[in-house]
Formats: structure tokens, sequence, C-alpha cells
């Protein structure tokens, strides 16, 4: 992969760790790698598989539109706690398992100011 084609993902990972308070321990774990492999990503030395970069650009909406509200620690403690308007499950699981939208329901009422 040549550098120039790294750096767009390099940079969405960066806002991942800036904007959401996510390590890269966390960007393996909601993305189903490695630690290695989220490193690779990040120095721009590989990129992931389609199925893959879907789960991290769902995980990068939802934590541009949670940096709205939230500092970037309690972004990354929102996606990770459970939520009794997930039915007590774990955002996190929700943006791998393609069920962001159930999540990006609890920020629309946010905006609403129906929740908090």
């Amino acid at each position: 992969m040549s550098t120039a084609a790294a750096k767009p993902l390099v940079r969405f990972l960066d806002d991942l760790r800036q904007a959401g308070g996510l390590r890269g321990v966390d960007v393996a774990n909601i993305a189903g790698v490695s630690r290695a492999t989220a490193s690779c990503w990040a120095k721009g030395q590989k990129t992931p598989n389609p199925p893959t970069q879907l789960v991290l650009s769902r995980l990068h909406y939802v934590v541009m539109c949670l940096r709205e509200y939230y500092d970037p620690g309690e972004i990354r403690a929102w996606l990770y706690a459970r939520h009794p308007q997930l039915q007590g499950e774990r955002a996190v699981n929700f943006i791998r398992g393609d069920r962001s939208h159930e999540v990006l329901a609890i920020l629309d009422r946010l905006d609403a100011e129906v929740y908090l």
C-alpha cells in the first residue's frame, strides 16, 4: 500500500483516538482484530478489509455525533457502558453488529433533548 493511500485511514483512526478517546486496543476489539493489526492500520502499513472498514466507518460516525455532547473520555465510557435504551447492551456491540441505527436513534433523542 502506498503512503498516500494510507493517509486517510491514519487520519480516520486518529479522529477516533482524539475525538472518541479510543485507544488502539479499543479499535482492535471493536473491529475484531489483533492489536498488532490495528497498530499497522494506524501506522499506514495495512488497510482493513471492506467489512471491517464498514465497522470502522459506523464507529467513526457515532463518535463524531457523540462529540457534540461529550468529551473524549466520556465518549469512550458511553460506547462501552450498558444502556437501558439498548436493552442493557453496549453501544459497541450494536456498532460491530451492523445495528448502529439503534445507537443513532438514542442520539436523535439527545438532539431532541428527550433523553440525557
